[in-house]
């Protein structure tokens, strides 16, 4: 087709003669729409880069700051609660584990804890409409095999650790569809030294609420009780403690 044949289909589809209905559809695509909230995202991003609301791992950082509100958006998240949820660790965005469990919980499976204390850990979770539950368990000699007992968090707070691991192998056992490409909660993949630490704990954290919204109460199918955000972190300290990565370790992925 030569310019002028295109630039005359382009006047006829233009003109007020020509019913709609007969008119071509404009070119549009998932990748351009993409393109436009990319764009979005980013005045986003550089209005609240250097504000105290985004983590310190983040601020100043508005590219990164895109791509983490693209990231969640990806996952159903308001771009706020993506930047009270998330970190990223060595250049891969990750979600904190209660922020996760929340995630999941908001698509309607159930996550509960069975039972925690310092020296172990054991949650179950279930599939939207399944009668079966899952299982995992973690203590410390689980811990302890995949060297992580000698970080500084587990030696301070080994039952919060517990928890936040146990947190991550359910979400994946039970939904990895939501979780995309994200399937490893911050604490799992975190390598950050104290001070580093310090900082990531300054940031504010993201309430159930804001990840589950009006309809918290119908996410548990069958009335399940769910575990509060102060039994996932132990007591209400945070959760978001250093850790060393474990693709591929016992009770993962199956």
């Amino acid at each position: 087709m030569t310019e002028i044949a295109i630039h005359e289909d382009q006047t006829i589809a233009t003109r007020a003669d020509v019913p709609l209905a007969d008119r071509p559809e404009p070119m549009t695509s998932e990748l351009l729409l993409w393109v436009q909230e990319a764009r979005q995202a980013a005045q986003i991003a550089t209005s609240l880069a250097k504000t105290s609301f985004v983590p310190a791992s983040l601020r100043g950082k508005p590219e990164d700051i895109t791509a983490a509100i693209l990231a969640g958006q990806e996952l159903g998240l308001r771009p706020m609660a993506t930047l009270r949820s998330m970190d990223v660790i060595q250049g891969t965005p990750a979600l904190r584990a209660h922020a996760m469990r929340g995630l999941v919980q908001s698509h309607g499976h159930s996550v509960q804890l069975v039972e925690s204390t310092p020296q172990y850990c054991q949650m179950r979770g279930r599939r939207k409409g399944e009668e079966e539950w899952q299982v995992v368990e973690w203590d410390l000699d689980r811990a302890g095999g995949l060297g992580l007992l000698s970080k500084s968090e587990w030696k301070k707070q080994p039952k919060t650790m517990l928890v936040a691991r146990a947190t991550g192998e359910i979400c994946r056992l039970i939904a990895s569809d939501v979780l995309h490409a994200m399937p490893y909660a911050a604490e799992e993949l975190a390598t950050a030294g104290d001070g580093e630490f310090a900082e990531r704990v300054a940031a504010p954290r993201v309430s159930a609420d804001e990840i589950l919204g009006p309809d918290a109460e119908a996410a548990s199918p069958g009335g399940a009780p769910r575990v509060t955000a102060d039994e996932l972190t132990a007591g209400g300290e945070q959760s978001d403690w250093p850790s060393a990565a474990e693709p591929g370790s016992k009770g993962g992925d199956r």
